[in-house]
């Protein structure tokens, strides 16, 4: 956990000053790369992810560690060939992993909030799950686990080849020469994240893109067509723990209410998008036809807002790393609270950017939990010690928190507007 945590206050910053540079050079270049409230959603979906992975809030059905023990058949000693071999094991499994999550309904639920962005970037890189608390495909790392290869490799291995996916989210590189041909490229990805249907449910791999040419799901991206983002059946929200659950909760109610048993069933391991005929009938959903006349999700903010929800971002952001680097000194429960205080906090602003009103509930129970903190700690996690006035500027920010969220929902012009439907 603590090692993690440390990993992070390299990669975030890292990462963010990428996306700030693609920004700029979006701008130089008269592209419009980022939408405020779309970046900041994308953002927040990665702190969401993040804190998930720091605390554990994973359960894994059969670790790694215990196949090598029990499956190895070669005892591998640790070398720059080891090293590599893990690399592609890795790669492998992550084609067949991704490919599994597209294809089959009950899976789509862990990666819908990927591509559930309708802009292309690299801060659409960081949308990531949190619905996929449960590790199902650990059989994917059998072959490795045959091998030899130790926990140890794949513990370095496994963050280098999630951390090399970041880059090719980007509309600002065109296609790069022979390096097509070997590895994932933006042009490639960018078919990936497409919703036209030449390009639906193509290019999977994650580093080395002879995976598709191999298994067949390869597709070149066309000059006639460039690519439409987000999914057929839009979100048309910027929560992204709500955008985590809603496939989820769409198979339970079309489970429900089926009339077969078959189909109650059955629904869970279909083709993605599948639906009972008669639940199709009685319950239609919208879906993007033509992607070309997409519309894209937005919401009505005022300058002070945008700014607001920034501010959010950032100051949510600081106080998880903070929290994040006293893990060692805190118990478990401790430092699990302090990880419900920033899920409420990115659950309520990222609300409140859809105009809903439910940002007050959260509001409130993001208060209490952080007051609780404060008077049990008897101070913010030993901010003091760092930070003079630390855990009182922290109590400011969360009375404040709480009144900006009663101003924006009830006073601001824009806002009121928008939720009034004006």
């Amino acid at each position: 956990m603590e090692t993690y945590a440390s990993v992070l206050n390299i990669a975030i910053p890292a990462f963010m000053v990428l996306i700030l540079i693609e920004h700029l050079v979006g701008r130089w270049k008269g592209i419009q790369v980022n939408r405020v409230f779309d970046t900041i959603s994308s953002l927040s979906s990665g702190l969401t992810n993040t804190i998930r992975d720091v605390l554990k809030l994973t359960v894994v059905i059969v670790s790694y560690s215990w196949m090598v023990e029990h499956f190895a058949i070669f005892k591998i000693e640790s070398s720059l060939a080891l090293y590599v071999l893990a690399f592609i094991g890795l790669d492998f499994a992550g084609y067949w992993n991704h490919r599994f999550s597209h294809v089959i309904n009950v899976f789509w639920n862990r990666h819908l909030v990927h591509h559930s962005s309708e802009e292309f970037n690299l801060s659409c890189a960081l949308r990531q799950s949190v619905s996929n608390i449960i590790g199902i495909f650990f059989f994917l790392y059998l072959p490795l686990a045959l091998l030899g290869v130790p926990t140890k490799v794949i513990a370095v291995v496994a963050p280098i080849q999630l951390f090399a996916q970041f880059w090719y989210h980007t509309r600002l590189i065109d296609k790069m020469g022979f390096l097509e041909y070997i590895i994932v490229t933006p042009s490639h990805h960018r078919v990936h994240h497409a919703i036209n249907d030449e390009y639906l449910d193509k290019n999977f791999s994650q580093i080395f893109i002879i995976w598709d040419k191999l298994f067949g799901t390869f597709q070149e991206e066309l000059k006639d067509k460039p690519p439409v983002y987000g999914i057929k059946k839009p979100v048309k929200t910027w929560n992204p723990l709500v955008i985590n659950y809603l496939h989820m909760w769409l198979l339970f109610k079309d489970a429900w209410r089926t009339e077969k048993l078959w189909d109650k069933v059955r629904i869970w391991f279909m083709p993605t998008g599948w639906r009972p005929e008669d639940v199709k009938k009685a319950y239609p959903l919208a879906s993007t036809k033509d992607p070309y006349a997409q519309k894209k999700y937005e919401t009505a903010a005022s300058p002070l807002l945008k700014m607001w929800m920034l501010a959010q971002l950032f100051l949510t952001g600081a106080l998880m790393l903070f929290l994040f680097n006293r893990i060692a000194d805190y118990a478990l429960f401790e430092i699990l609270m302090g990880g419900l205080f920033l899920l409420l906090s990115i659950f309520s602003y990222t609300s409140l950017m859809d105009g809903s009103k439910i940002n007050l509930i959260t509001e409130v129970l993001k208060l209490l939990v952080g007051i609780g903190l404060l008077v049990h700690l008897n101070g913010w996690f030993g901010i003091d010690q760092f930070i003079a006035f630390g855990s009182t500027t922290v109590m400011l920010y969360i009375v404040i928190s709480m009144l900006a969220a009663v101003y924006f929902t009830y006073f601001d012009k824009a806002r009121v507007v928008e939720y009034q439907g004006v």
